[in-house]
């Protein structure tokens, strides 16, 4: 090759990179814009004043395109569809009780991604941070406020699969005592002692300061666990049970079930189960949920599902009958203020 000709061919290869290089800040322009048009039809948001008390209110993460997509957003229990108040502050997964919210939230740096629980007090303000060592999946607060559990996937990305691992934690918000990981407490199965190194859990909700309910997932097989903080044990119930919550009451949990035959990216129905009884009742909702529901006082439980924006916020009554509404779009995560 003449000198010329590399010339030229060093000048082309430059040209070609510079323009993709370009186009590429033009696409990352491109989708930050996206980000922050508002989402054509979307719901009213405005910033403002956003607490956990007070009741009357439901917050939830806000899914809508536009500048307040993933932070926390206010609006009135009677009206869930009405105008939204935003606070700033980010999460991808959130709940409250007792004004005291936990909120799990993404961090960009210069190394790439990180993730952290963050207990919250009653005016959205951090409390504790916290770093989890994965992808954030659920988030609970017991009733009291004195403890709060989260979720994250440190392997995979899906329970529709069995190709992933969870790790989930619990930190007591009196003591700021933290357990690192339920994999850490003793297992009763079936009666008896039991470990395994597949063992996973996720799920957490709590029936009181002391004790909890989860999924324990191993060999394949999922179960309902019953949890005794103090004596750092779990103890299996009965199998197919994912996702548990538990109603006002302490009476009733509602959860998904693999249902056989149903599409494997796609294998849950609802299902109430009646804790005094042990039987099974479904839900009117046929589509496959894969959330962790959230009661909406003591006979509806409210969940999301894949929308345009995201997801939509959706309800349906927990004893069976009835159909289920969307009662809100653009909406995930809900927790109601008291």
């Amino acid at each position: 090759m003449t000198p010329r000709a590399r010339v030229v061919t060093l000048l082309v290869s430059v040209a070609v990179l510079g323009s993709v290089a370009f186009a590429s800040v033009l696409y990352a322009a491109d989708r930050a814009g996206e980000r922050n048009r508002p989402q054509p039809g979307g719901p009213s948001i405005a910033p403002g004043v956003v607490t956990l008390g007070g009741g009357g209110h439901m917050i939830f993460r806000n899914m809508a395109w536009g500048p307040y997509r993933d932070q926390l957003v206010s609006v009135a229990a009677s009206d869930l569809g009405g105008a939204r108040t935003a606070a700033p502050v980010r999460c991808l997964r959130f709940h409250a009780a007792a004004q005291t919210g936990v909120c799990l939230r993404k961090v960009d740096g210069p190394t790439g991604e990180s993730y952290f629980a963050s207990v919250l007090d009653g005016r959205l303000r951090t409390l504790r941070d916290y770093p989890v060592a994965g992808v954030p999946s659920r988030a609970r607060v017991a009733p009291s406020g004195h403890l709060a559990a989260w979720t994250v996937f440190v392997g995979g990305d899906s329970y529709a699969g069995s190709d992933f691992s969870t790790r989930t934690s619990i930190v007591d918000t009196r003591t700021w005592t933290l357990t690192t990981s339920l994999e850490t407490y003793e297992i009763v199965k079936d009666g008896r002692p039991y470990r395994a190194p597949d063992v996973n859990f996720w799920g957490v909700t709590f029936a009181d300061d002391g004790h909890f309910y989860a999924t324990m997932a191993t060999k394949r097989q999922t179960y309902l666990v019953r949890g005794d903080i103090a004596a750092r044990t779990v103890t299996t119930l009965r199998p197919n049970v994912e996702c548990p919550s538990l109603s006002p009451d302490g009476t009733r949990l509602v959860f998904k079930k693999r249902v056989p035959g149903l599409s494997p990216d796609a294998p849950w129905r609802l299902y109430a189960l009646d804790l005094r009884t042990m039987r099974e009742t479904p839900l009117a909702e046929t589509r496959s949920v894969d959330d962790q529901v959230v009661w909406a006082g003591a006979r509806t439980v409210l969940y999301g599902l894949p929308g345009d924006f995201g997801a939509d916020l959706w309800s349906v009554p927990a004893d069976g009958t009835g159909a289920p509404k969307q009662v809100a779009a653009s909406a995930l995560n809900p927790a109601f203020t008291g």
